[in-house]
């Protein structure tokens, strides 16, 4: 038995995309790229969209067209991929953490007020495994002490907090498609915002500080490679076309899970909020104190059953801790959050007997962990 973390869900729509364009004289900055811009844009209702080559990519973009540099400081979450805090970094800014709710794992918004300094410039809450963050007291403290949003929804394409969907909260937003994500583009991601200003340095700094009447050669600002292809944004266009589809398969494999791990003891479901609808991105479970998750891990993998610890908490990779001194019990929700959870195998295409093998994998590692 083998059982893959995750797994794309690729059909022949997207194959037959992907040849359009290979017979097409456009691989790069072409009609593909435009259309699935518009198209993302649209999911979100925001007015423009800027294609770009990853999430990271995308978050990295909004810093410096926020003008955030060195000095300055953006509120964020400890517990999420890497890469919302590293972007703060590239431009010499400084991510500082505050803890994050122990239900929704998304950070905590009463903790926010009293991280602001004069040094504040900005907030990136992350919408941790697809669930948006509480964005409405969130967005109240933002506006009233002038700070900037940048909101990570790179997890969470097609949710929706307070009937509004994820990606139009804040000053920009990033969705991304890694072959994880709800929706792929192989490698890739998306800008969204509402102002102008924002899409037009983020479209030319994608494309090496080129302005947008410029030559090829003309370059009027510093810039990077963060295009994306044409090949990529076809494939995007054709998983976006399914994207309700996808959604409703993805959130079936959850409440199987949901209704099958209800009978072990020790392990708890997801908690989702009553004022978001979830896009799930991946599936995460605690265990309870007292087992041993990284055993019950190995003998999972063991068993032929992809698991992993998701997330390890930032400020508690090495990097950041020598950099900036965090050491354990300074993020105390986060760090026992981080101790317990596992993400089993999750995607569109997990099969209703691969998720009975999972769980059954899971009770008896459990009990052969104890």
């Amino acid at each position: 038995m083998f059982i893959p973390l995750s797994s794309p869900d690729i059909t022949e729509k997207e194959i037959e995309a992907i040849l359009e364009v290979l017979e097409s004289p456009n691989l790069a900055l072409g009609p593909k790229m435009e259309q699935f811009e518009r198209q993302m844009a649209a999911l979100a209702g925001r007015r423009f969209g800027i294609a770009v080559n990853s999430g990271t990519s995308g978050l990295h973009l909004l810093v410096r067209a926020l003008e955030i540099g060195e000095g300055d400081e953006v509120i964020t979450t400890p517990f999420s991929f890497i890469a919302s805090a590293n972007c703060m970094l590239f431009e010499r800014a400084r991510p500082v953490f505050v803890d994050i709710d122990p239900d929704t794992l998304n950070m905590d918004p009463a903790l926010i007020e009293a991280a602001v300094t004069p040094r504040t410039k900005g907030i990136l809450p992350v919408h941790a495994f697809g669930q948006p963050a509480a964005m409405a007291p969130l967005m109240e403290i933002a506006e009233r002490r002038g700070l900037k949003v940048i909101e990570d929804a790179c997890e969470a394409i097609g949710a929706h907090y307070r009937g509004r969907p994820a990606g139009s909260f804040g000053d920009g937003s990033v969705f991304a498609f890694y072959p994880n994500k709800q929706i792929t583009t192989g490698e890739g991601g998306v800008v969204l915002t509402d102002d102008e200003r924002i899409a037009f340095l983020c479209r030319s700094m994608r494309n090496q500080g080129r302005g947008e009447g410029g030559g090829w050669l003309d370059h009027e600002r510093l810039g990077f490679n963060y295009r994306l292809d044409e090949l990529s944004c076809a494939l995007g266009l054709a998983q976006l076309q399914r994207l309700p589809e996808i959604l409703a398969r993805r959130a079936a494999v959850a409440e199987k899970y949901n209704r099958l791990l209800a009978e072990i003891p020790g392990v708890t479901i997801p908690y989702i909020s009553p004022e978001v609808k979830m896009s799930w991105f991946v599936y995460v479970i605690r265990l309870a104190q007292g087992i041993d998750r990284d055993r019950v891990m190995e003998l999972m993998q063991e068993r032929g059953v992809q698991c992993r610890p998701y997330f390890t908490p930032i400020h508690l990779q090495p990097f950041y801790q020598k950099q900036f001194g965090f050491n354990e019990g300074d993020f105390p929700v986060t760090e026992a959050v981080g101790r317990a959870v596992l993400a089993l195998p999750f995607s569109t295409v997990l099969q209703e007997e691969q998720i009975v093998s999972v769980v059954d994998c899971l009770r008896e590692s459990i009990e052969e962990a104890r």
